[in-house]
């Protein structure tokens, strides 16, 4: 167990996690596993130095080469099947009571309101935010159930948790946009004015794809309709779920 000054109960420093080298390697396996060995070898040259200590400028400028690499040597399908393989995921252990659910009732409506409930306790119980921030990031339609229409999800996600706050009572668009992001390539390259194709948003998108397939046991798909590389205030989402 670690306690808030980062050490373990026994005393002793945990390793230190290497953000970039682990999605890297997710990253690398879902181009084995949709791409092949040869786009692999292809989109992944020159990462091998990369890691969460070197500067964002180099990330960002491989991350660049390497998303036009990918887009070069596959279709648009295999690039959304490899960028949303390598999102951050909801814990699974955390939806199982909702798979249950669902399969029990088959009724969206129900699981979707539960999901929209436990999103508001962590914003309350998890983030300690007051009650007129919740209230805020609820009327934004921000969070992990997004608003369910018909078949249709359409999420937006919420900015970074340690941003939250700040980001709220910001004034300036450009700063709001820079803090926005999980993603800290994405973070880094508004704030040094690079770019990064929308394409590489689907990685974001994953997220909430695992979500919906987790819950409903079959597979779903993902859009992306807004994006702060592209210029938007926010990330937004729309999840297709299958059709009843």
């Amino acid at each position: 167990m670690i306690n808030k000054q980062g050490t373990s109960e026994g005393g002793s420093m945990p390793e230190k996690f290497d953000f970039e080298r682990a999605w890297l390697e997710k990253l690398s396996n879902c181009l084995r596993a949709y791409a092949g060995d040869d786009v692999r070898d292809l989109v992944m040259e020159g990462s091998e130095g990369l890691s969460s200590d070197t500067e964002p400028l180099e990330v960002i400028h491989w991350s660049q080469s390497a998303m036009d690499r990918l887009e070069g040597a596959v279709d648009e399908g295999t690039v959304k099947k490899v960028m949303t393989r390598c999102a951050c995921q909801y814990p699974k252990s955390n939806l199982r009571d909702l798979r249950e659910e669902y399969k029990v009732t088959g009724d969206i409506v129900l699981v979707h309101r539960k999901l929209q409930e436990r999103f508001e306790i962590f914003l309350r119980e998890t983030l300690g935010l007051e009650e007129d921030m919740v209230l805020e990031v609820v009327d934004r339609g921000w969070g992990t159930a997004g608003m369910l229409e018909g078949d249709r999800i359409t999420a937006t996600k919420i900015p970074k948790s340690g941003y939250l706050e700040e980001y709220l009572k910001e004034g300036d668009r450009e700063r709001r946009r820079q803090i926005y992001c999980h993603c800290p390539r994405v973070r880094n390259a508004l704030e040094l004015s690079e770019e990064l194709p929308k394409s590489y948003c689907y990685c974001g998108a994953g997220f909430y794809k695992g979500i919906w397939e987790e819950i409903l046991q079959e597979p779903v798909e993902v859009e992306i309709l807004e994006s702060v590389l592209s210029g938007d205030d926010v990330c937004k989402v729309a999840v297709y779920l299958p059709s009843a």
